[in-house]
């Protein structure tokens, strides 16, 4: 129906044609379709997730194993909508209260590429088989980083002081009515919407640019299956950029379009926003440069493994 909606009015009402309708109409019809994906599915997740917070997970997570502690932290990661740089406060909060450094990379790694925001994007534009995939991957990628760089004993490289715990965290219960839970979940989504609808925007935009203007054959010559480094470059182009899932889905979308393989384009989408260089700022506050350096090379190396995996598997 909305497809309909938008080519009556580009095509008939504003007369647009050749490069200039395409691109409009993508942009005008992605973006309504992103945007009702986002606020649908961030409400539910929303709202499943006042059913517990973060004090609760601390406190699970004292007192694990390691390979537990990294499997739950990447599972907590995906309903934390966070882009790289906002989940640091969470993951300062996890050192602070003395979780075993793997374990808090887990989260790191996990929250801003297997979010919620993400998988809505995923399912919305590429169907559940697709997304089950990238979830599973995204998970393996944030539990195995995680693993292997607490196995690393890196914690003299945290440079933060962390301060004594003063007894135990409580394991915190939630009581809310169902209308409490409604009116939290929905001021969450407003707020989050408010937050990353111009990411959209301008995603849209690119995407609509690159729809409208660039040759298939060109993606195709550079990113397609021909190309055997293509998975490598498009993670190296993607560490210096900064956005969102939801800034950077509707150029997967375009991409993959064009001819570049999906594998290319999601490992293009985890090294954009798992791994950033403002992220890398934020934390060099924090953390030792080798720890960070530690951090981008795992993860980096993961995403590369998962980009040629999923070309494979697809």
């Amino acid at each position: 129906m909305w497809k309909e909606s938008v080519d009556y009015l580009t095509n008939d009402v504003l007369r647009l044609q050749g490069d200039l309708g395409e691109a409009i109409n993508f942009f005008i019809y992605d973006t309504i379709k992103i945007w009702f994906l986002l606020i649908t599915i961030i409400f539910v997740v929303s709202y499943l997730r006042t059913h517990f917070n973060t004090e609760y997970v601390r406190a699970h997570l004292q007192g694990k194993s390691q390979l537990y502690g990294n499997v739950l932290a990447a599972l907590f990661g995906v309903i934390t909508p966070f882009c790289s740089c906002s989940a640091i406060p969470l993951f300062l909060g996890f050192i602070q209260a003395r979780i075993p450094i793997g374990v808090t990379f887990s989260f790191l790694i996990s929250s801003p590429m297997n979010n919620e925001i993400a998988i809505a994007l995923l399912f919305g534009l590429f169907g559940w088989k697709v997304t089950a995939i990238y979830i599973g991957f995204g998970l393996l990628v944030a539990i195995v980083g995680g693993f292997l760089i607490g196995g690393l004993k890196m914690e003299r490289y945290v440079l933060m002081d962390v301060k004594p715990m003063q007894g135990e965290l409580d394991e915190v219960k939630i009581t809310l009515t169902f209308k409490e839970r409604v009116k939290e979940a929905y001021e969450y989504t407003r707020d989050i919407f408010k937050e990353i609808y111009l990411y959209v925007l301008v995603g849209v935009g690119v995407g609509a640019l690159i729809h409208g203007y660039v040759p298939a054959d060109f993606i195709a010559e550079y990113a397609g299956a021909q190309n055997p480094f293509a998975v490598l470059v498009a993670v190296i182009m993607g560490i210096p950029m900064y956005s969102n899932a939801a800034g950077v889905m509707p150029l997967v979308e375009v991409l993959t379009g064009k001819g570049m393989l999906l594998g290319t384009a999601l490992s293009f989408m985890m090294a954009v926003t798992a791994l950033s260089l403002p992220e890398a700022m934020i934390l060099k506050k924090i953390l030792h440069v080798k720890l960070i350096a530690t951090f981008f090379g795992i993860v980096g190396l993961g995403v590369i493994g998962v980009g040629y995996l999923f070309n494979f598997i697809l």
